[in-house]
Parts: C-alpha cells; sequence; structure tokens
C-alpha cells in the first residue's frame, strides 16, 4: 500500500476509526468543561452536559467558537492545563486585530510533528531526504511545524526560514536538497530566480509541500514545471495546532485530514447547518487530542467540501478540498461575490504568472475592482497598442468568470513585490466586512 508514517492509524477503517473519535471527543469534552470557564460557560448557557456528548454523533450539540472569541479570550482564556505544563506558544500575524496565541504540552507539539511527519511522508520523504524548510520561523507555525516534522522522519533538515534568496539557491545546490517547504508565492518566486541563474540543472528537488495562502491547480503545474518537482498541498492553522492537519497524497486529488487528532466538519456559514458529505461549505475543526490549547467546533472561514471516496493511496482519512476561498474575505463586488483565486485561474489560463495584485475600492455609492498583472520577462507587449489589446482580452476573460468589469493595467515584471511569507494579493479599501451567502 504504500510508505506510510503510520499505517495502522492511516489505513484504519473508518468505523473504527469514528470509534477512536468518539473516544476522544467524549475525554476532550470532559476535558475542556472541567478545565475551560470559557467553555463551560458556553456549553452551560446551551444547557449541554459532558454527559450529552456520547461520541461524533453528538458534536452538533457542542457550541461554535470563532476567532473573535479567541481575540476575547487572548492571552490565557482558552488555556486547558497548567500554564507549567505548556512548554511553547505560537501566534497569528495579528494584522487583523488583536493576535491569537496558541498554547502546548510537549505531547500537543509530538503530535504536531507527527502529523506534519505524515505529510513528508506522503510527498516520498524518507529519512534519505533533505528537507529545505523556508517558511518562516519564530511565532510563525510553518517554520517549526515542518521543521519538527522533517526531524520526526529522520531527514536532514535545513531550517531555512524565510527571505535571502541568494542564500536559499547555494544551500540548495550545495547540500541536494529534495524536498522544498514554503508558501507557494515563494516557491514560484524561487522558480523564476533559479531560472534566471540559470541552476535548473543543479537543483535536485523532487517535491515541495507548500501551504498558509491559497494557490490554485493552475499555479501548482507553473510550480512543478519550474522547479522540475511534484507539488504538495498542506493545510493547518495555528489556531489548530498549524500545518499538518491535513495533506496531499500521490494523488493530488484532496488533503487528507488526520482524523485521529481532528474532525472535520462543513457547515451553512449562515445558519451553522451541518452539511452532508460532497457539499460545499464553511469548515469546521475540534482537536480531539491537543490538551494545552483544546478548540472545539472551530470555525476556520473556509469554505470547502469534505469527500471520503476512496483515494488510490490507501489513505482511508477523509480528504478535504483546497479551499475555494473564505467566507469572512470573499470580496462582494457590484453584488456578485468574487474570490481571488477566480482571479487567479484566469490570469494564469492566459499565460500569466501568479505576480498580480487587486484592489478594490468604493466611489460614491459604486464599487470599483482594478487588477495590477506583470507582464512576462520574455512576452512583454511591442507596443502600446498589444499592450491595450493584451488588457482587453484579460478584461473580457475576467469578464467572463466573475460577470462584471475588472480594470486591467499591466505592468513590467517585478513591479509587484514580491512575498517570502503570504502574497498579499487583494487592498480591499472599502473598509467592508462580507459575511457569505453560500446556499
Amino acid at each position: 500500500m504504500g510508505n506510510y508514517f503510520n499505517p495502522e492509524i492511516e489505513t484504519m477503517p473508518v468505523e473504527q476509526l469514528k470509534k477512536l473519535q468518539s473516544e476522544r471527543l467524549v475525554e476532550q469534552v470532559k476535558h475542556v468543561y472541567a478545565n475551560v470557564p470559557f467553555y463551560k460557560e458556553k456549553m452551560d448557557a446551551m444547557g449541554v452536559k459532558p454527559e450529552d456528548i456520547n461520541g461524533v454523533e453528538d458534536l452538533h450539540k457542542l457550541p461554535f467558537i470563532a476567532k473573535d472569541d479567541l481575540r476575547d479570550q487572548y492571552p490565557y482564556g482558552l488555556v486547558g492545563v497548567p500554564l507549567s505544563d505548556c512548554v511553547r506558544i505560537q501566534s497569528t500575524s495579528g494584522t487583523t486585530g488583536r493576535r491569537v496565541v496558541a498554547f502546548y504540552t510537549q505531547e500537543d507539539i509530538d503530535i504536531w510533528d507527527t502529523c506534519c511527519a505524515r505529510a513528508i511522508v506522503a510527498a516520498g520523504g524518507t529519512k534519505e531526504d533533505v528537507v529545505h524548510v523556508s517558511y518562516g520561523y519564530g511565532l510563525f507555525t510553518g517554520g517549526p511545524g515542518l521543521n519538527g516534522g522533517s526531524h520526526k522522519v529522520g531527514c536532514l533538515t535545513l531550517p531555512m526560514s524565510s527571505g535571502n534568496t541568494e542564500r536559499q539557491l547555494q544551500f540548495m545546490t550545495d547540500l541536494g536538497s529534495t524536498i522544498l517547504c514554503c508558501t507557494p508565492s515563494y516557491a514560484a518566486y524561487l522558480g523564476e530566480s533559479i531560472a534566471e541563474r540559470g541552476l535548473k540543472d543543479k537543483i535536485k528537488l523532487k517535491a515541495g509541500i507548500f501551504g498558509a495562502e491559497a494557490w490554485t491547480e493552475e499555479m501548482r503545474h507553473n510550480i512543478e514545471e519550474s522547479l522540475g518537482i511534484k507539488a504538495y498541498d498542506i493545510y493547518g492553522l495555528t489556531e489548530i495546532t498549524g500545518p499538518g492537519v491535513s495533506f496531499e497524497c500521490e494523488e493530488q486529488k484532496g488533503m487528507h485530514v488526520n482524523e485521529d487528532h481532528f474532525i472535520a466538519e462543513i457547515i451553512n456559514p449562515k445558519t451553522g447547518e451541518v452539511l452532508p458529505e460532497g457539499e460545499k461549505g464553511e469548515l469546521v475543526f475540534s482537536c480531539i487530542t491537543k490538551k494545552g490549547f483544546p478548540l472545539l467546533r472551530y470555525r476556520t472561514r473556509d469554505i470547502c467540501v469534505l469527500s471520503r471516496k476512496k483515494c488510490s493511496c490507501g489513505r482511508t482519512h477523509i480528504r478535504m478540498s483546497k479551499p475555494l476561498g473564505r467566507s469572512d474575505d470573499m470580496m462582494v463586488v457590484k453584488g456578485v461575490n468574487v474570490f481571488p483565486s477566480q482571479i487567479e485561474t484566469v490570469l494564469l489560463n492566459d499565460g500569466y504568472e501568479a505576480n498580480y495584485q487587486l484592489t478594490v475600492d468604493r466611489i460614491g455609492n459604486s464599487d470599483t475592482i482594478e487588477c495590477d498583472v506583470e507582464w512576462l520577462p520574455d512576452n512583454p507587449p511591442a507596443d502600446a497598442q498589444d499592450k491595450a489589446a493584451k488588457e482587453k482580452k484579460l478584461v473580457g476573460d475576467l469578464k467572463n468568470m466573475l460577470g462584471i468589469l475588472v480594470k486591467v493595467q499591466l505592468v513590467e515584471p517585478k513591479t509587484i513585490p514580491r512575498s517570502e511569507g503570504k502574497a498579499v494579493r487583494v487592498i480591499d479599501k472599502r473598509g467592508l466586512y462580507e459575511e457569505s451567502n453560500l446556499k
């Protein structure tokens, strides 16, 4: 069946897996009720007691928790163990308000390392590999997560962090990096840099594990071609644990959720109704083994689909699609739901790189949306007339995709700032918050 990190768990029959989840959920509910006053108050307000939760079939009885709750409880309000039992914190960027700080016991970190190790093995990693980790370290979970997973597998680990591309490429060539871990936008930038320096024949990469931001299938194919690798998606949130909550296998048709540690649900983001398998909605996670910062029914705001369709890799854990957008950063422009990934799809299909930036504004009572796109260095507009024609084609293709007019401006290569962390794709000057109206 292949080289699994933990075949006993990852290929466990679904009914047995659900039994394991139920046992762990029951214990976790008792844990949070006894140790996290916030949960006790929420459950009491709903008339729910720990004894009312007998398995995964009762999960819907528990209250949701959202990022605003985490900010309100900052810093210690959701800690589930004595601080003396916590050995680390990780944190979000805090760009949209008060930071979210997550706490970890040593057991929590060991579990996190295991989840990331499974992702590395699913990408073909073994102890013979050199794992090049270009996610940021420090408070950001990307670097520490893949670093720990790489150690768990036994790989030679290069803790590069982000930035200093010249050093990245030097170590990549000198030490023979075989698996690259970073954001997809930085992977694309490294691909550009390798091509510019004529280093492709010196690169030994075979696989990449990319996450922390949305990316399309078109972007995947571009990265695979530029780096000569197979590109795998990985998913996680600081609030839940970090990268490794789910990961792609060789089939590349959705990310397997580590269901022995996390229960995934899909809900209608407006009503909170749990939707059946195969329906598109908001992803909700419950941590059933994490003790330091034990979140139950956490609303991720990511829109996706869950499927238990049999996977050729042999893993039985449920798969989630790539996030199709977010219920909190989906833009409503002129009454139309717009996800940046839709725009990226058009640009890549038309032969452009994923170097673009959207600006949304409101003039009077009318919304405007503009898109700056870099033209390719080897295919610049011949003259002003050619540039106008190329922009017109993009305007038409974007209108076909979105149903609204997007003003397009082609700009010179390297005009749009490159990101070594999460790419800043959207500048929304309206200051609006729009909730998803998925049906």
